[in-house]
């Protein structure tokens, strides 16, 4: 953003320090009336015919911009994906920790990537594969929603869970 001595344009289109149009003035003028009013010429349409200048108080007007682009990051939610693996012939106990594990990530808020990892033989049956991907995201149908159904890469297959919104309040 330009100010003051570094605005290069001839003539500025200004509006006053209370948000009025003064009109076309010259950037030498202008500069005067900033000057006046003790306050700093600030350019902010730069591509406008001709561009448009405020009179402000530049110092104060950074700090509130910053002072919003905090909260702005205090607000935001980051997303992590966490990861749960699983086998084609994976027993009853383990798939139930596993599953207990992925409902714990998905309360908190993350999303959940279910991979199985097809070793040897074992990818000629990839429909087992298949089967225990939607048995895990039917046990966690509650809290979750399928983002991506389950599909191949490679020799491992993915399903991605997201966590359910609370958007019907």
């Amino acid at each position: 953003m330009f100010v003051n001595e570094n605005i290069r344009a001839r003539e500025v289109r200004l509006i006053g320090p209370d948000g009025d149009q003064i009109g076309v003035k010259s950037k030498q003028e202008a500069l005067e009336m900033a000057q006046n009013a003790d306050l700093d010429l600030v350019m902010v349409a730069p591509n406008a015919k001709p561009p448009v200048c405020r009179i402000m108080d530049y110092g104060k007007y950074r700090f509130e911009q910053q002072k919003k682009e905090k909260e702005a990051r205090k607000k935001q939610k980051v997303i992590t994906v966490k990861e749960v693996r699983l086998s084609p012939n994976i027993e009853e106990h383990d798939f139930n920790t596993k599953l207990k594990n992925a409902r714990k990530f998905l309360e908190k808020g993350d999303k959940v990537k279910a991979a199985i990892r097809f070793r040897g033989r074992a990818i000629t049956h990839s429909e087992l594969g298949r089967d225990v991907l939607m048995r895990f995201a039917n046990e966690c149908e509650d809290l979750s929603t399928i983002e991506q159904k389950p599909k191949m890469e490679g020799r491992s297959m993915f399903l991605m869970l997201a966590p359910k919104t609370d958007d019907k309040k």
